[in-house]
């Protein structure tokens, strides 16, 4: 058996393990992004598992459908869509609009370098969609309305059933799949620009949201140094309010590399909130599933497998990390509890971190 078969194999299995783990944490306490990010999750195992089928068998149209869906169009979009709901209480609205923005913008311009075929209109309805999803999740921030990661679900959601309903319409020529001819795997090449431009659209703005919320949830929790103040409080007059919400970006970052010989510090002392060195495991997963496309281009077919197990064992890795996984031990999918340990503050019920990520995160 080989690389290309053993990679993905491992790839599919932690991916599901971590799926279910999710799982088993919704079930006990149910929190909306759990379910979400064990979706997200579980498609990514489905993709895997597509292509380690298909490097013992070969591929296949059934094979090429579901792996282009599960792997190349939904599974950053809802990873991120979970980020959304965990930080449901906090600005990152603000932030999660931008993303959305800019998958938009970069789907026309995608179109535009690439040109697929079939697109139609299709670029110039997803930009609108994806300005008109942004406004209304920024208005929603502003008005410090915990329902914007519902806006956001819809926008995730709809383009997800979407693509169901394009990819049952899109009849493929024989022999129903298409191969790089140099790595060996497979391409959209096949896909009107329809389901194609949807990559682009879910895919940036779901790995972004991603990789800055872990950073966001990181820099709440851990001990700050603010070099640059700023507040994104509503109430201030409205010059006031966008020149803090331009100079917001810039100022986490500053406060955020400034903050971090203090967190270091905190580590070697025992007393480091778990969460943050957790985010920043998932932030840097994130960071890899992201790049993995780019080994691919490149013809490293090797190297593209191990950078999405990589990518799965930090994801997985940074959830483990997270003493609030382990507030209690039980046998997994039953309410047997084996021990108990110490617990941590959590992001939505910590009015300390709530309200300094509503008033000085964004």
């Amino acid at each position: 058996m080989n690389l290309t078969v053993v990679l993905p194999l491992f790839t599919s299995l932690v991916a599901l393990l971590f799926g279910l783990a999710l799982l088993d944490q919704w079930r006990e306490r149910r929190g909306a992004y759990q379910l979400i990010w064990a979706i997200g999750m579980l498609f990514f195992a489905v993709a895997s598992g597509c292509e380690a089928l298909a490097g013992v068998g070969g591929w296949n149209e059934v094979l090429y459908r579901t792996w282009y869906l599960t792997g190349a169009v939904w599974t950053a979009g809802w990873l991120g869509l979970g980020t959304a709901f965990l930080l449901a209480r906090t600005r990152f609205g603000y932030t999660f609009a931008v993303c959305i923005g800019l998958a938009g913008i970069f789907t026309v311009l995608t179109q535009r370098r690439y040109d697929y075929p079939g697109a139609g209109v299709a670029p110039l309805v997803y930009l609108l969609a994806a300005l008109a999803l942004a406004a209304a999740i920024a208005i929603e921030t502003y008005f410090q309305n915990e329902r914007w990661p519902r806006i956001a679900a819809a926008g995730v959601v709809g383009a997800t059933l979407l693509s169901v309903v394009l990819m049952v319409a899109t009849p493929l020529p024989a022999p129903g799949y298409a191969l790089d001819p140099r790595t060996g795997i497979p391409t959209g090449d096949l896909f009107p620009g329809t389901i194609r431009l949807l990559t682009p659209f879910l895919n940036i703005t779901g790995g972004f949201a991603l990789i800055l919320g872990a950073l966001f949830s990181a820099y709440v929790f851990m001990p700050k140094r603010r070099v640059l103040d700023y507040s994104l409080d509503p109430t201030q007059n409205g010059d006031t309010f966008l020149f803090n919400l331009v100079i917001a970006p810039v100022a986490i970052v500053v406060n955020f590399l400034a903050s971090l010989p203090g967190a270091v510090r905190a580590l070697l002392r025992g007393r480091l909130h778990s969460r943050v060195p957790a985010t920043i495991l998932i932030a840097i997963g994130a960071i890899v599933a992201s790049s993995t496309d780019s080994l691919n281009r490149f013809g490293s077919t090797e190297l593209f497998q191990a950078g999405k197990l990589v990518a799965v064992v930090l994801l997985f890795a940074g959830f483990l990390v997270s003493i609030e996984v382990f507030r209690e031990v039980r046998i997994p999918f039953t309410a047997i509890r084996l021990v108990g340990v110490r617990r941590e503050r959590s992001l939505p019920g910590d009015l300390p971190a709530a309200e300094d990520a509503g008033n000085h995160a964004g």
